[in-house]
């Protein structure tokens, strides 16, 4: 165990047992050995087990890290200004791949009443009965009116027309591990030694990760994160998506980047009560997993099956593009009693958001479209498509 790490309580402990126990069940059935993927599938989703389909607090102060809705109301309020333009060329719905705490439909939705751009539905497609339970308490707060607007999918639709967006979704897909060594290319996945607890192993890749990998700039030694649930996950809107835009935003690079002879690690993190670390093992079901991700291999994705690639660029063009600087100002009064603390606290939220120290450019967006006109907004300065 991590000895800088806090300590879970007796009862966090005991559903991370249960979940360890679970998983352990499977490797067995699966003859001693799963992917890495199937072992991060299994910590995050396992139903009342897994990271985000258990009960622990996951976002905001309370919990293991804070996202951008989090930190600000103004980061929904300045999508609200892509999310009317693309709704207004393609139909007027909005679908949120991972509703988070719910921070984002609500600020999302007042922002587009005060626009007149109201949707007629609003679809969070919500795997964890958890997190959909707190982002209904979450609208009913902060915007009970609009609750009929919104609907919560277990899986994605047939077809869809208008603004699909995601915030942070990407990262937290299972994610394979490949370890390139002189003298072979190996994915290593998770086994049990001989006390039953979770251990490295390593096979031989898969027809389709072998194919995968031949295309990577990588040189031995090297290891790295290939994330296939994502790019087929992507190129699924290519049939889903009839006429409208999807919007991503998430921390990564473009694929030079991505695979940087520095980061022969990979990027794998984990997440707890604010705490960093690289141990996928510790308390399994109490961290959060991620990697970044290979935006590169997204348009790709995207693109081969049939998306247009809208653009791609930092999260600070994407917010400026889309006008932040005019909602902050809009938004916050000094004038008002109160109004220069309340600015000054927002104004700091926002370059957080758009700090290339900060999430400004660590955090990028980027775009597919079907069937729309016009150019997305949010890419009309400082697209970086052609460094992808």
């Amino acid at each position: 165990m991590n000895a800088e790490l806090p300590e879970p309580s007796p009862e966090a402990a005991e559903s991370s047992q249960a979940l360890c126990a679970h998983i352990a069940t499977e490797i067995k059935a699966a003859g001693g050995w799963i992917s890495f993927a199937r072992y991060m599938e299994l910590a995050l989703y396992t139903p009342g087990l897994g990271y985000y389909s258990g009960g622990p607090r996951k976002f905001g102060e309370a919990g293991d890290f804070i996202t951008a809705p989090e930190l600000t109301p103004l980061f929904a309020q300045t999508l609200a200004n892509q999310a009317a333009q693309v709704m207004a060329a393609s139909a007027p719905h909005i679908l949120e791949a991972g509703g988070g705490s719910g921070a984002f439909a609500a600020d999302l939705l007042l922002a587009l009443e005060k626009l007149g751009a109201l949707p007629d539905s609003y679809l969070i497609l919500e795997l964890s009965g958890e997190l959909r339970a707190r982002q209904a308490d979450r609208l009913y707060e902060r915007a009970p009116h609009l609750l009929g607007r919104v609907r919560w999918l277990d899986s994605l639709p047939e077809t869809f027309s208008g603004f699909v967006v995601g915030n942070e979704v990407l990262d937290a897909m299972p994610v394979h591990l490949i370890h390139w060594q002189a003298d072979a290319v190996q994915e290593r996945g998770v086994t049990l030694d001989a006390n039953d607890q979770f251990s490295w192993a390593e096979r031989p890749l898969s027809a389709a990760l072998a194919t995968y990998a031949d295309t990577l700039p990588v040189s031995a030694p090297y290891l790295s994160e290939v994330n296939l649930a994502a790019r087929a996950w992507i190129a699924g809107w290519a049939d889903i998506l009839q006429r409208g835009a999807l919007v991503l935003i998430d921390y990564g690079f473009p694929r030079h980047e991505f695979y940087h002879a520095q980061r022969d690690q990979g990027t794998l993190m984990c997440h707890y009560r604010h705490h960093s670390h690289g141990d996928p093992f510790w308390w399994p079901g109490l961290n959060d997993i991620t990697a970044h991700v290979d935006f590169t291999a997204m348009a790709e994705a995207g693109f081969e099956a049939g998306l247009e690639v809208a653009g791609y660029t930092s999260q600070a063009a994407f917010l400026m593009n889309c006008g932040l600087t005019e909602v902050l100002a809009s938004k916050i009064d000094p004038a008002t009693p109160g109004g220069d603390a309340a600015y000054f606290t927002q104004s700091r939220a926002v370059a957080k958001l758009i700090n290339p120290s900060e999430m400004g450019e660590l955090f990028k967006v980027i775009g597919f479209s079907k069937n729309l006109n016009a150019p997305l907004i949010g890419f009309a300065r400082g697209d970086k498509t052609q460094t992808l």
